[in-house]
């Protein structure tokens, strides 16, 4: 109620279970996907412009790969891990290890907010388990104090039971007692699938994360939800841009180009005659 801290809270059981359906994630990679679109969408709820977007890219050296999350303004995101049939051991925790599955490298998050140019961010990598390394990200980079905290419940099946995450940030005006009530809260507090699996919703998982301050809701409700937003132009403009020297040998090796979409698997195919006139454009 003074301002000095805002908070996000989200549910996003059906769009980590759209990704899992979309990519045959295994659970280690269920697990590292499903927060990354979690934090996505969570920080386009924060967004200003209806245009803004932002990337999250996880370039580790883990066997999972690069993993990406695209969010536009509405928290309607999409993504992919690199290599989605990940298979570990489970960790000292007797949890998904994704920490490993991320291995270390370096973490960037791309914002275009409607500027010349996009604002880019880059830090290490600091634990691979997303959360520590977003958290990590805002307080370098941003130099925003945040707590974030998310998690995916994978079945037996590789999707997901439940899922869903918080962020917390101190306002400028924030006292710093403010922030030692907050980090003892958190330490108390269940894990976010514990939570979820007890139906918690997110209205009251905000509520439940800022238990002991007074808090006023804004209605800026939205549904995160998986959304492709490749098409047949979005391919050839592809096509197009790797160049009239690589289309012409294209052409003339193959005749035909299969282009499959990194966020949806959709796969778009090109005949000869269609690359000739996408030659002829490049030209």
């Amino acid at each position: 109620m003074d301002g000095s801290i805002r908070v996000f809270a989200a549910v996003t059981t059906d769009l980590v279970n759209e990704a899992q359906r979309i990519h045959h994630t295994y659970p280690v990679a269920t697990a590292a996907l499903g927060r990354t679109l979690t934090i996505a969408a969570i920080m386009g709820a924060g967004m200003k412009n209806e245009s803004d977007t932002a990337t999250i890219q996880f370039k580790g050296d883990g066997p999972l790969g690069s993993i990406v999350a695209v969010t536009d303004s509405k928290s309607l995101v999409r993504g992919y891990v690199a290599n989605p049939y990940v298979d570990l051991p489970l960790n000292a925790q007797g949890k998904l290890d994704v920490g490993r599955g991320v291995g270390h490298g370096v973490l960037n998050v791309i914002q275009d907010l409607g500027l010349k140019e996009p604002y880019i961010g880059q830090v290490p990598i600091v634990s691979g388990e997303i959360a520590e390394d977003m958290t990590y990200y805002f307080a370098v980079s941003e130099q925003i104090p945040t707590a974030i905290g998310l998690g995916v419940l994978v079945d037996t099946d590789n999707t997901a039971v439940c899922a869903g995450g918080f962020m917390i940030q101190l306002m400028p005006e924030a006292a710093p007692e403010t922030a030692a009530r907050i980090e003892e809260h958190l330490k108390t507090m269940e894990p976010v699938t514990a939570l979820l699996q007890k139906g918690m919703h997110a209205e009251e998982l905000l509520f439940h994360v800022t238990e002991g301050f007074d808090m006023l809701m804004e209605n800026q409700t939205v549904t995160p939800a998986y959304r492709c937003k490749c098409s047949r132009e979005r391919m050839e403009r592809a096509l197009i841009s790797i160049g009239k020297k690589e289309l012409e040998e294209m052409i003339e090796e193959q005749g035909q180009a299969e282009l499959t979409c990194q966020f949806c698997d959709k796969k778009y195919q090109f005949n000869k005659e269609e690359l000739l006139a996408l030659y002829r454009q490049a030209q």
